[in-house]
């Protein structure tokens, strides 16, 4: 009999695309993973991966193990959700994912409520751009992943998703605060031609904004620094490097070199969480939804940080 978790390692690498990736998502280390998988390529009796450069791809065998893999977690999942509904209790693996300032600005008050009610759930966390959390989500790698989008570019769902809508997130215009614009209380998006721009890399969600925005506004964007993290766009703007736009969720106090202003039509990301609807009854599921809801309506009261 094939044992599930080295069917689950075998998994993780056709969904993550090399044994780094799947390690990270299931919470062991890379080296782990690899002995996973040599041990079913001897329960096989079959060469599951192949080398290529440096890394792996999987052979034409493993590839269909993998989709046979995903139809039998697939019912370990729908089991363990019955089996933890009777319970009526919390318990086992929950993996989430989120980005980046999501994980800052709402995850960890959320987490640790979440821990202190229910000290029996083993919860990991992965930081990843929410479309790849969302094709995790779908593909039963993660059970829950709290994502964003913006009105203009949506974000798609697949089929057999659940959703929880949490809000919007202002995203404001920062600037040096020697910059011309920053004399403007708000600042229209007609004045942000001609400027030059710091933004996360291709391919990210708020760079595929950021481009439409400009695009409308008649003028291709002149992307000079392209950066994930937005600590470190914040530090290029305070030397006068270019603008940003950055939203306010899991925003820190700003340097004295750079000022906040509004954008008129107002830039907002909606945010959101996302989980396989045939999880919706499993407790662990309810009870994470529940404390990202009560985590983020404290962020919604005025004066909270």
């Amino acid at each position: 009999m094939l044992d599930l978790g080295r069917l689950r390692a075998l998994h993780a690498v056709a969904v993550h695309g090399s044994v780094g990736g799947a390690a990270a998502a299931l919470g062991y280390t890379p080296s782990a993973v690899s002995q996973q998988i040599s041990k079913l390529e001897r329960e096989t009796r079959t060469v599951l991966l192949e080398r290529q450069g440096r890394g792996v791809v999987l052979t034409d065998a493993a590839r269909r193990l993998a989709d046979t893999a995903q139809r039998v977690l697939a019912l370990v999942e729908q089991a363990e959700v019955t089996l933890e509904e009777q319970r009526g209790a919390a318990v086992g693996r929950l993996m989430i994912a989120s980005f980046a300032t999501g994980a800052r600005g709402l995850l960890p008050g959320a987490l640790a409520d979440l821990r202190a009610r229910c000290p029996e759930l083993d919860v990991r966390l992965l930081e990843t751009d929410p479309y790849l959390a969302a094709e995790l989500v779908a593909r039963g790698e993660v059970d829950l992943a709290v994502v964003q989008d913006w009105p203009s570019v949506p974000l798609p769902v697949q089929d057999g998703l659940a959703r929880m809508d949490l809000g919007p997130d202002p995203v404001d215009l920062l600037l040096p605060a020697g910059h011309p614009l920053a004399e403007l209380a708000v600042v229209p998006v007609g004045r942000l031609r001609g400027q030059r721009w710091i933004s996360v890399p291709p391919g990210n969600i708020c760079h595929d904004w950021l481009l439409r925005t400009m695009r409308e506004a008649g003028e291709e964007p002149d992307v000079v620094y392209q950066i994930g993290e937005f600590e470190t766009q914040i530090a290029l703007i305070d030397a006068g490097l270019g603008l940003g736009l950055v939203p306010r969720l899991g925003r820190g106090a700003l340097p004295a070199g750079v000022v906040a202003r509004p954008v008129v039509p107002e830039p907002s990301r909606r945010v959101f969480a996302l989980w396989r609807a045939q999880t919706s009854r499993r407790p662990a599921v309810t009870e994470a939804l529940r404390a990202v809801r009560a985590r983020w309506e404290e962020l919604e009261r005025p004066g909270a940080a």
